[in-house]
């Protein structure tokens, strides 16, 4: 197929569908074989490079990032829907955390030595090669950037292919970079013949369920080790003694709608004890009345947009059909220009209801009313899922306890999503939620591996050799 004949992927806009946002050359599948064997040579050269050297290349690219943010937030606005603001702050986030790696990585990647009478240990961080990431539309700047970032820090070369419902501004971000980074674009083909090529050494992924288990089922064909962050249905545990504050209600709504709901650490199910029940549900919509506006992601004032399609926004609406629905907020702008959908607190729903036992991913949450610890202890670690958790109450210490009891990877007190994010912790997910972590030293130790010189004191030079036989076990 030749250039001008290549296929495109055109991406529209969520909040006004007749607009094509842009047009991205979708990357053949028989084509991702030359990207990523100019890539191993790239990263053979980059990796020879003081780290020094490569952590100067990076401060560069967060300086032309930031430079870059307005025009790059805007055209992230149109292509995911979701508002400019929560664009702004994703991509200055992620220069936050390309400059902490910066920052950072020369003790996570330094040599360690141990040299005493039992002999010298010299552990070195080696970089794995190439490193495949396949990222999703609904971070797609910063869930990249935490793959990125570690990935050249250490000395790696890294291909991104990125969803097609988001393709557009991560590629700008990525042409910013003087380094090894590449971007290939298209489906599940391209996905899965990056993924499973013979010279990628490392597979990061994030994103749904599904696509995790083709990406863990291909790269393990090829013992190609990963780290994978999905999905969740995260809880948020009210117990008795939490106060139902103006400012706690409104970082609970936007703890779930932000993104329109479809982010994987949202506040996806509420719990609250029953008796409190009907006074939680009137702080709740009262404070979603303060802050949320659903309407064109580029207009003042807007707090939710759109969601990603018109198959999210049918999903989200057959959502409402069980218990008692309350509608949230107000809508400013047209909704029949796009995939826009009115938020929604849905009051006792049927447990078993998928509402309830499955993520949502969609502006549309749960609020359920228990009895005792227990039982909401039992509900909130029911299904496979567990990436993230919170608790409320004006008690840390109760908070605390209760909070060490999840079945999480990551648990929030007194807050949830990203208003409890910090780069010093690391995250990600236990049972069907994945495998492996992000942020903080865990994050920056995934594009590393561990290779070990050792000498025996009895071997050094001017030991007396002992020992040695066939018999022979290492003394410590």
């Amino acid at each position: 197929m030749t250039a001008s004949a290549a296929a495109t992927i055109a991406r529209e806009n969520p909040a006004r569908t007749s607009e094509i946002v842009g047009v991205v050359v979708e990357t053949a599948p028989e084509a991702v074989d030359a990207i990523v064997r100019e890539a191993d040579a790239d990263q053979r050269k980059w990796a020879a490079r003081p780290l020094a050297d490569r952590l100067a290349a990076l401060a560069r690219a967060a300086a032309a990032i930031e430079d870059a943010t307005p025009g790059l937030a805007t055209l992230l606005a149109r292509e995911s829907g979701k508002v400019v603001g929560d664009c702004r702050g994703e991509l200055g986030f992620a220069v936050r955390y390309l400059r902490w790696v910066v920052e950072h990585a020369p003790s996570a990647y330094a040599d360690r030595v141990l040299d005493d009478d039992l002999g010298r240990v010299v552990e070195q961080r080696k970089p794995y090669g190439v490193v495949a990431a396949v990222t999703p539309w609904n971070a797609p700047v910063i869930l990249a950037m935490l793959k990125i970032a570690p990935a050249l820090a250490a000395g790696n070369a890294i291909v991104v292919k990125p969803s097609p419902l988001a393709p557009l501004t991560i590629s700008r971000v990525v042409d910013l970079f003087d380094a090894p980074v590449r971007v290939v674009h298209g489906g599940a083909e391209t996905g899965a013949a990056l993924v499973g090529h013979e010279l990628v050494r490392k597979v990061a992924f994030t994103g749904g369920a599904a696509g995790g288990r083709a990406v863990a089922a291909l790269a393990s064909e090829r013992l190609t080790p990963s780290v994978l962050e999905l999905g969740g249905n995260d809880p948020a545990v009210f117990l008795d003694d939490a106060p139902f504050t103006d400012d706690a209600m409104d970082r609970l709504v936007m703890a779930s709608f932000a993104t329109s709901g479809q982010v994987c650490m949202a506040a996806k199910r509420l719990y609250v004890p029953s008796s409190r029940l009907s006074g939680f549900v009137g702080a709740y919509r009262a404070a979603a009345d303060r802050v949320l506006v659903t309407g064109d992601p580029l207009a003042d004032g807007v707090t939710m947009g759109p969601v990603i399609s018109a198959a999210a926004q049918r999903a989200a609406l057959a959502l409402r059909g069980s218990g008692t629905v309350h509608d949230l907020g107000r809508f400013d702008g047209d909704p029949a220009s796009g995939y826009f959908v009115r938020p929604a607190l849905v009051v006792e729903p049927d447990p078993g209801s998928r509402l309830v036992v499955a993520e949502q991913f969609a502006p549309v949450v749960p609020v359920l009313g228990y009895s005792g610890e227990e039982s909401v202890l039992a509900a909130a670690n029911a299904g496979e899922l567990g990436l993230g958790a919170s608790v409320w109450s004006a008690d840390e210490e109760r908070a605390f306890a209760f909070a060490r009891r999840f079945e999480a990877g990551f648990t929030f007190v007194n807050t949830h999503n990203r208003t409890g994010m910090s780069l010093r912790a690391p995250f990600g997910g236990v049972k069907r939620s994945g495998w492996g972590r992000e942020y903080a030293q865990e994050g920056l130790a995934e594009y590393v591996q561990t290779c070990v010189i050792h000498a025996p004191a009895a071997f050094r030079p001017g030991a007396a050799v002992t020992g040695g036989g066939p018999s022979a076990y290492p003394a410590g």
